[in-house]
């Protein structure tokens, strides 16, 4: 019986382990061209540590495919990047960014954002 649990606890430590590595950002180069003008961007600020920015990742790398060329979709981890963080006065993660076509910002969201909600406000800024 303890062999089981110390297998199963093992195996649960190795999915949160790997979910934990899957992770994708804009590189360092990119970040100037953020918010993309001409075009809706949503910015994610997160960090790989932070559990709902990982609950979020499989939701916005489909969102980023949806929209590619209608909206831009953006993650920035705050811990590597902290003076984007600075730049956007981040204060706690997740925070989500929405910005216009000529790069204000519309709305602001702090905290884990699911889909529907992503896309509703996307819908809002015009972009279907």
């Amino acid at each position: 019986m303890i062999r089981m649990k110390t297998k199963l606890l093992i195996l649960c430590w190795l999915f949160v382990l790997t979910v934990a590595g899957f992770r994708w950002e804009v590189n360092a180069r990119d970040f100037s061209a953020a918010p993309a003008r001409g075009m809706v961007t949503m910015i994610d600020l997160g960090a790989d540590s932070c559990v709902p920015c990982k609950l979020m990742a499989p939701i916005l790398k489909k969102l980023e495919k949806e929209y590619e060329g209608r909206a831009a979709i953006v993650f920035i981890d705050v811990w590597k990047y902290k003076d984007q963080a600075r730049r956007f006065s981040i204060r706690a993660i997740p925070t989500q960014i929405f910005f216009d076509k000529d790069g204000k910002e519309v709305y602001r969201h702090l905290g884990f954002m699911s889909e529907k909600a992503i896309t509703e406000q996307l819908r809002k800024m015009g972009v279907e």
